[in-house]
């Protein structure tokens, strides 16, 4: 780790985070480790990313694109500096470890065991470099998965995540996003952050790995623990929840509303704002067990009512009660939403006018500022100042 001042003429960029003057070599693709080193790099660090010379596949996942790049790279490569490295060549093999050499993590996804041979693995590595963060994303271990390809598609359908996806009389359904590789580069995240707390103690380095099977199992949290400490395998409920009632979408005079009733005191006000007062004295609806027994009668009575008027009257009057609740909505209805609740949904990453619109990091800091005067780089589009990076004194 060494003062961010030294290479913030060399990137032109302020790095001011929480994380300045971390360093972190970047070997992962695709998006559960970019995502974690795309966290890392808003956090302060700086991150260099070396590509193949065909580059990161994300960039060609297309429709849909942006100025000829596909929006999938965009979304986990802002503020880092892209060089492009073939390992089979002796020259650039060298290259690429003077990278690693001056870094103080790195984050790699390749199979278990397909560095060894450019000698870019952990215990390679870390030999002669007692001090690095050596973080490894996998798909399925390093063990008996290790031949596995790593696709959340996979991970979802093995996980189980898939079986509790869907209506409870259809087909298993994948998640509409790529959760499984989101939850890993969390993971992998947060794994990062306590090795570099340990080693600021220690002076060592730490060897750390997470794989999609092991981050979504944990992902599934309830359902997972209701096998592993009650025996049951959950199954499919639509947008029904096992253990809440009311706790799903409900018809409104126009559109769906969600309601998200999790204690006694929201169900009172729920009854209170939709014209059922007797309901929370019922003993049929009185406790959380109850509702969920008589969960079709209670839907029936709420459905009669809120079919009275319009999901957005709903919405304001259930809001102003407190009780949890949201119109179904499409994502430019949730970027909306942020920025009318005053959370600043976009980031311009890159240079002041001419930024590309990025998704804000999700934390913010009372004592340090997140920077997006990086846009997602081309690719090798950085070759020329990691070199004069790596000709500078350390």
């Amino acid at each position: 780790m060494i003062a961010a001042t030294d290479y913030e003429s060399i990137f032109e960029r302020p790095f001011g985070g929480p994380l300045a003057g971390v360093v972190v070599a970047d070997l992962s693709r695709v998006l559960a480790g970019p995502y974690a080193t795309m966290l890392l790099a808003d956090m302060g660090a700086l991150v260099v990313k070396v590509e193949s010379p065909h580059g990161d596949d994300t960039r060609g996942w297309v429709p849909p694109v942006r100025d000829g790049v596909g929006t999938y790279y965009l979304t986990a490569n802002r503020n880092k500096y892209s060089i492009a490295i073939d390992f089979s060549d002796p020259e650039q093999l060298a290259l690429a470890n003077r990278i690693v050499d001056r870094a103080d993590v790195l984050v790699e996804n390749f199979r278990p065991g397909g560095l060894k041979r450019f000698g870019l693995d952990a215990e390679t590595v870390r030999a002669r470099h007692p001090e690095l963060i050596y973080a490894s994303v996998t798909g399925f271990g390093s063990k008996g998965g290790a031949d596995l390809p790593g696709y959340d598609l996979l991970a979802q359908a093995v996980s189980g995540l898939m079986s509790l996806t869907g209506e409870a009389e259809g087909d298993p359904l994948k998640v509409g996003v790529a959760v499984v590789d989101v939850i890993t580069g969390l993971h992998a995240t947060a794994g990062i952050l306590a090795a570099l707390h340990a080693r600021s103690a220690t002076g060592t380095g730490d060897r750390i790995e997470t794989n999609l099977l092991s981050s979504i199992l944990s992902g599934l949290v309830n359902q997972a623990s209701a096998h592993v400490a009650a025996g049951i395998v959950p199954a499919r409920m639509g947008n029904e929840h096992p253990s809440l009632y009311p706790y799903e979408p409900f018809p409104t005079a126009d559109r769906q509303l969600v309601i998200a009733v999790g204690n006694d005191r929201q169900f009172a006000h729920l009854c209170e704002v939709v014209g059922l007062p007797d309901a929370p004295a019922d003993q049929r609806f009185a406790t959380m067990g109850a509702r969920n027994a008589n969960r079709a009668l209670l839907r029936e009575l709420l459905v009669e009512r809120l079919r009275t008027a319009g999901a957005d009257v709903w919405f304001d009057a259930l809001r102003a009660a407190g009780v949890p609740c949201g119109p179904i909505q499409g994502i430019d209805g949730g970027v909306r939403l942020a920025d009318q609740l005053g959370l600043e949904p976009i980031a311009l990453a890159g240079p002041p006018g001419s930024g590309v619109p990025t998704v804000r990091h999700p934390v913010s800091y009372e004592n340090a500022k997140v920077d997006y005067s990086q846009a997602p780089p081309a690719l090798d589009g950085d070759r020329g100042r990691v070199l004069r990076w790596l000709a500078s004194e350390r």
